[in-house]
């Protein structure tokens, strides 16, 4: 070979590698999307939209340089998780604890970035909260503390409230953990709490009826299974006339009195700022799981007038959100 076309080869040989990173760079990034909500419920459509935008902002758009597969709140979420693995992507956003679960257990190697979850730690998701390790990581529903709140909204929109009824899941620790806290506050403001269990519909109706026969009662809603009976506990406050709070705006917009909780849009748009960082190279077991950084106030003066309540000025005032 003539040292001309050697020193030739040499060169296109040394090149190979930085032609090879730029084809890597360039190629297209694949995300997937498990959901647990349906696609014809608003909720749904409106986190992914957010959750789209803040990857836009980043620079990744859908059909360019990212492709994104998504499964709606398929009752076999264990399956959906499959098809999901199988298309190996980058990272996947999970929605809920559910989807998560369902996940964890289809990979341990695919990143996951959770959106809304509930207790990570207590559930198994992550080692902790600073240093999640594993594959997964995202961000919290609430902290504890949040659930003192909702019993001192209570007594400000009801003050004659004496005894409030808590709706939890007994079985999962986030409900066992804000059911405590919200026990811690209770003395403080002369409320007694009485637990009602989420199990069935019949068994939180039996249990709403029975507490609504003594006067002076109020409703908290605590976030978690409740979620699934939420039209019928919104229709049993009503028939009760319960003044009631929830954690969610959801309740609100169909019919609850009031609602103190994080802004769960806001929670996906977040959550594209952690697949943004594992494209780029970071690993979910280093980024910390975070809180929510944005609550909002929503009420419905419909509901209440209804149940004849009349809402101090600064509940209206702090509100992000009022239905008429």
């Amino acid at each position: 070979m003539k040292r001309r076309e050697f020193i030739t080869l040499l060169g296109g040989m040394a090149a190979w590698p930085f032609a090879a990173h730029g084809q890597q760079a360039d190629r297209v990034r694949r995300i997937g999307v498990l959901m647990s909500t349906s696609q014809d419920n608003p909720e749904g459509p409106a986190r992914l939209a957010a959750f789209l935008q803040g990857l836009q902002q980043l620079g990744w758009t859908d059909g360019r340089n990212i492709r994104i597969d998504t499964r709606w709140g398929a009752d076999d979420r264990r399956k959906s998780a499959k098809e999901l693995v199988a298309l190996t992507p980058d990272v996947i956003l999970a929605s809920t604890g559910s989807t998560v679960a369902a996940l964890q257990q289809a990979t341990r190697t695919v990143p996951i970035v959770f959106s809304i979850t509930l207790d990570p730690v207590g559930s198994g998701f992550v080692a902790s909260l600073a240093r999640p390790g594993g594959n997964t990581t995202g961000f919290m529903q609430f902290e504890y503390s949040l659930s003192g709140k909702w019993l001192e909204l209570l007594k400000q929109i009801a003050p004659g409230v004496t005894r409030a009824a808590v709706i939890r899941d007994p079985s999962a620790p986030a409900g066992i953990g804000q059911f405590a806290v919200i026990q811690a506050v209770a003395s403080p403001l002369s409320v007694e709490i009485i637990p009602i269990n989420v199990r069935d519909a019949s068994e939180i109706e039996r249990a709403i009826a029975a507490f609504a026969d003594s006067a002076g009662g109020g409703l908290i809603v605590t976030g978690g299974q409740a979620i699934v009976h939420r039209d019928l506990i919104v229709k049993l406050a009503a028939r009760h006339r319960l003044p009631a709070v929830y954690p969610y705006r959801f309740y609100v917009t169909g019919g609850g009195l009031i609602s103190y909780g994080p802004d769960l849009v806001d929670q996906y748009r977040r959550a594209a700022g952690y697949v943004d960082r594992i494209l780029k190279g970071e690993k979910a077991a280093d980024l910390p799981v975070q809180a929510p950084t944005k609550y909002e106030t929503v009420l419905n003066l419909k509901t209440a007038k209804a149940l004849s309540i009349e809402l101090p000025p600064t509940v209206l005032a702090r509100a992000d959100e009022v239905i008429e």
